[in-house]
């Protein structure tokens, strides 16, 4: 059994090495830094700030698959932890299993953003959901052109030998089946249009972007004035300028500013719908 004061000095030692390894990556020593944050690991395997701080390093190196190794442990210490759900989901992309990189990368951003709605990791982590929702989308996307055009050209012979039967009809019917079949082949490429359009890029309707950047909503929010704005966009106004509503020039505060749940909900229901507004200028 391990006494009390063995136990404190392990986790003073502990500590200290995970300063040393946070020195060492600062300078990029990262093999330094692995070796100080394994050595941490030893002494005290349950902070999962230890695991994280090793799967960076890991992830500065390319070691993917040491990367999901520590950030799957970490998750097990702490399930709440951002940087440990985000780095999987990266790892897990670069093993292309592209549908359980997402997940990894969404519980990560809703994570980030009940910890720090303004961090600079809530938006590098969108910017890597975004990237990874678009690369999904274009897959998907593809895959739906080449059926589409499959079924188009089938549709098409089908018609084709349709009329080809037709003409074998007794003459003053052959007038009458030539407009026929032109007209059906018309209403087939209305029809595979339409059902390609989701997939078309468009422009994203205003209403589902911000005032100041334009851009479409991650994090909407309102204010009294009834104006919605992208939460960090608002939050920086607020700090670097000042106090009040850029638009309607009306004071506001920070604990003023509300979720935005029924533009949030419209705006995921369009991305769902037209994947392409995933991506990043």
């Amino acid at each position: 059994m391990v006494s009390g004061s063995a136990l404190s000095a392990a986790v003073k030692q502990a500590e200290q090495l995970r300063k040393d390894g946070n020195i060492y990556f600062k300078k990029d020593r990262f093999g330094a830094a692995i070796d100080a944050y394994t050595e941490a690991i030893t002494l005290c395997p349950n902070v999962p700030v230890y695991w994280t701080n090793r799967a960076l390093c890991h992830r500065r190196r390319n070691d993917w698959l040491k990367v999901e190794e520590d950030c799957r442990r970490a998750i097990q210490l702490d399930y709440s932890s951002v940087k440990a759900h985000y780095m999987l989901g990266l790892a897990l992309l670069q093993k292309q299993e592209l549908d359980e990189g997402v997940k990894e990368l969404q519980k990560a951003l809703d994570l980030g953003r009940g910890a720090n709605p303004k961090g600079y990791m809530v938006d590098e982590i969108w910017r890597e959901l975004a990237k990874a929702k678009y690369m999904l989308w274009e897959h998907a996307s593809s895959k739906r052109s080449w059926e589409l055009q499959s079924l188009k050209e089938a549709c098409e012979a089908a018609l084709k030998e349709k009329h080809f039967l037709d003409d074998s009809q007794p003459e003053g019917f052959l007038d009458e089946a030539g407009i026929s079949h032109m007209k059906q082949l018309e209403v087939l490429k209305q029809v595979f249009r339409k059902a390609g359009e989701a997939d078309i890029p468009g422009e994203v309707p205003d209403y589902l972007c911000c005032k100041i950047t334009l851009d479409i909503f991650r994090d909407p929010v309102i204010t009294p004035s009834g104006v919605t704005y992208e939460r960090a966009v608002i939050l920086d106004h607020l700090q670097k300028v000042g106090k009040f509503d850029p638009i309607t020039r009306e004071p506001l505060d920070q604990s003023q500013l509300v979720p935005n749940l029924a533009i949030k909900e419209a705006v995921q229901a369009y991305l769902d719908k037209h994947g392409w507004a995933y991506k990043l200028d």
